[in-house]
């Protein structure tokens, strides 16, 4: 999963420092993530149009956190899994501000 989710770290990045619309929605976020898969664990921060530490661990106190398993984050990611059939379904859960992980979501 890690090579994927970094993927979608730099989609994020370079649409964010490219198009000034996007840039202007994001400058002022600051949330730290964390990706709870079960096996795998993963955290980053996100600080405006930029991906922050990315880390193989999960952060004490993350403003969000998405739980699921490598299959249905795949599934998500490739579009094959809709967000919210996934968070309706329980395929993912979120903890945090569901609006915060919706609004990411948008920008990619």
């Amino acid at each position: 999963m890690e090579p994927m989710i970094k993927k979608m770290i730099e989609k994020y990045e370079k649409k964010s420092n490219k198009d000034p619309e996007v840039l202007e929605k994001v400058k002022d976020i600051k949330k730290s993530v964390n990706i709870d898969l079960g096996v795998e664990h993963y955290s980053f921060i996100v600080d405006g149009p930029n991906v922050i530490d990315f880390k193989c661990e999960m952060l004490d106190d993350a403003d969000l956190t998405i739980g699921s398993t490598p299959e249905n984050l795949t599934a998500l990611i490739e579009g094959d899994l809709r967000p919210m059939r996934a968070y309706v379904t329980k395929k993912i859960t979120i903890k945090g501000n569901i609006q915060d992980l919706m609004h990411l979501k948008s920008l990619l």
